[in-house]
């Protein structure tokens, strides 16, 4: 059970949950009584993606950020007993959702985070009261050389789980997720590294980017998508390009959109601005 503390507050505690079968590395922290946020994070990432904003959300917000399976301290299982799918992931975030007694909760999903939260919205509307949509995987986009050459096949999978080293991994996130002057924060980025150099992770991650690359099942769920929702957009994302977020925004029957000037990660590069968008959609006030 998660720590109580004095009026009513949860401490930030980690501990592990079972959803579909799979030990999932949960955070948990803020108002025991205050309505409840789920953060779902982008591939490569972990829970820690949160760091900037997590303390402050707690202040308003029941959160709630678990580690997808294969990610971060999650269990990595083999690629023939879990999906890695979108679908797959959704249906645990409904076992999460559950196993914490949670109810109704908000939903703030970044990259692939978003394209679970759009299809948790899309099938599981009783569960989902806000979404919030950070540059979120939903329509095909163009690809870097560096980001198609892991699905080359046979040598891209050989390349991905055996030479992709430290500083191709911290590149990446410089060049593809956080935006002009936003300084890389190396003890994070390192740390998402330590838990992907794995052969268990690895295989896990190439497995994550294999599914995602057909995103017509998201696609094909925006219409069904009547939670209030707002769409959250870097102006300089460089891996899914801003002209995606009004797209978005108009696709989805009930939706508001907000472009910040930030990266693939607005929720980094512009840690308060960020906040104050979340919480006055959160709190009915956008």
């Amino acid at each position: 059970m998660a720590k109580k503390a004095e009026g009513g507050r949860i401490e930030p505690t980690i501990r592990d949950v079972t959803a579909r079968g799979v030990r999932t590395r949960v955070l948990e922290a803020g108002l025991e009584s205050a309505p409840a946020l789920v953060l779902i994070h982008d591939f490569f990432t972990s829970h820690r993606a949160w760091d900037e904003i997590v303390d402050e959300l707690a202040l308003r917000f029941h959160i709630v950020a678990p580690d997808l399976p294969g990610f971060g301290e999650s269990e990595k299982p083999n690629p023939a007993r879990y999906a890695y799918s979108v679908e797959a992931y959704t249906e645990a975030v409904v076992d999460l959702i559950a196993a914490l007694g949670l109810g109704r909760v908000s939903v703030l999903g970044h990259g692939l985070g978003g394209a679970i939260g759009l299809t948790l919205a899309a099938g599981h509307s009783e569960l989902v009261q806000r979404l919030i949509l950070e540059d979120a995987l939903c329509y095909p986009a163009a690809m870097s050389f560096r980001n198609r050459l892991p699905l080359v096949p046979i040598l891209g999978g050989i390349f991905f789980k055996q030479l992709y080293g430290r500083a191709l991994f911290r590149s990446w996130f410089r060049d593809e997720v956080f935006g002009p002057g936003t300084p890389l924060p190396i003890e994070r980025v390192d740390a998402y590294y330590d838990a992907f150099n794995s052969p268990s992770a690895r295989e896990s991650a190439l497995a994550v980017m294999r599914a995602a690359l057909d995103t017509r099942p998201v696609v094909a769920r925006l219409s069904r998508v009547t939670t209030p929702t707002l769409v959250i957009w870097g102006r300089d994302d460089r891996l899914y390009p801003v002209a995606a977020a009004a797209r978005l925004a108009r696709e989805l029957p009930h939706a508001k959109l907000e472009i910040m000037d930030a990266g693939h990660a607005p929720h980094e590069d512009k840690a308060r601005e960020f906040i104050a968008l979340l919480t006055e959609f959160l709190e009915g006030k956008r």
